[in-house]
């Protein structure tokens, strides 16, 4: 019998992790994260990071693996969940891999196109480009040369631009053209796969300003002013791109108040589930569920329970 993947994704906000933990206590599950902020040590409060006790009581994998100088790239992940779910099959046991980055996903559910490695030399010269032009016209120039992937791709995500235009560059082909002839590793695997989506954007809307404001008072800001501290980040890195991270930071490097970055980073946050939903939208493997009915945790997490006990788990 070839064991399960279950994977629940969903916009940032919708209750994810504590879904994750209430199945991870009811069944013989462990938790594989796919959330590309939840690697880095450091950055806790506001990736709303599942505490020392949630971790202690249920196994997270991929979560604190990499200091925030470092960059961890979608390759990088997809050789770590697929080594984390072999060692979780190899306990009888099954991974449930949840978050809210997309592109991780989409490495599980598709694969990854062999593509030319970084170049130093051509990545400099597109961001010499993007200092001249800004990146919204280099994410026109991509529209262009990829209509797919920019369409995926928001204007104000510059590392992703980039490394799209490198590809079309270097090989003379879209991105979304080497990406469509890749095979999904889990192939042949027996897959479940939900999403949470709030049947009310508005709802989301208020729950995200409020956890935003939440993580505020926890200390999300002394949490950033700690890594500001140790003078061998900076706003550039990866890391501290993150939603929120990106907006403190520049509060403490003076560029704007706290309130402007607060503000700032409730709309960038509300950006990011906006573009989680859409991505949530285009996938059909997914089975909507909707948190905010009444009895949808309750009711999803005797079914999984049910559906593992028919399998001997």
């Amino acid at each position: 019998m070839r064991l399960p993947v279950l994977l629940l994704a969903g916009p940032t906000g919708a209750g994810k992790s504590a879904w994750a933990i209430g199945l991870a206590e009811a069944a013989p599950i462990e938790i594989v994260s796919v959330d590309s902020a939840l690697v880095y040590r450091g950055l806790d409060i506001g990736t709303a990071k599942p505490s020392p006790a949630e971790r202690a009581r249920v196994a997270h994998h991929l979560i604190d693996i990499c200091d925030p100088t470092e960059s961890y790239s979608a390759g990088r992940f997809l050789a770590d969940a697929l080594r984390s779910i072999r060692a979780i099959h190899g306990r009888h046991r099954v991974p449930l891999l949840v978050g809210g980055t997309m592109l991780y996903f989409r490495a599980l559910l598709r694969g990854l196109a062999e593509l030319p490695q970084a170049s130093a030399e051509r990545r400099q010269e597109i961001d010499a480009r993007a200092g001249r032009e800004g990146w919204p016209a280099l994410h026109a120039e991509l529209a262009r040369l990829d209509p797919e992937a920019a369409l995926r791709i928001s204007p104000n995500d510059p590392q992703r631009i980039q490394r799209a235009l490198e590809v079309c560059y270097t090989t003379g082909r879209a991105l979304s053209d080497l990406q469509r002839q890749t095979v999904s590793p889990l192939a042949g695997v027996p897959l479940r796969q939900w999403a949470l989506v709030p049947g009310e954007r508005e709802r989301l809307h208020e729950r995200l300003e409020r956890r935003f404001y939440s993580m505020l008072a926890g200390g999300f800001l002394d949490e950033v002013r700690s890594l500001h501290a140790r003078g061998d980040l900076n706003g550039g890195l990866p890391a501290l791109r993150a939603v929120g991270y990106r907006q403190l930071w520049s509060h403490l490097e003076g560029e704007l108040s706290l309130e402007e970055a607060t503000r700032r980073g409730i709309a960038a946050t509300r950006q990011l589930a906006k573009r989680q939903l859409t991505w949530i939208r285009s996938e059909r493997s997914l089975q909507w569920v909707d948190p905010d009915r009444a009895g949808a945790e309750a009711s999803w997490n005797r079914d999984v329970v049910a559906s593992l006990r028919e399998l001997g788990l």
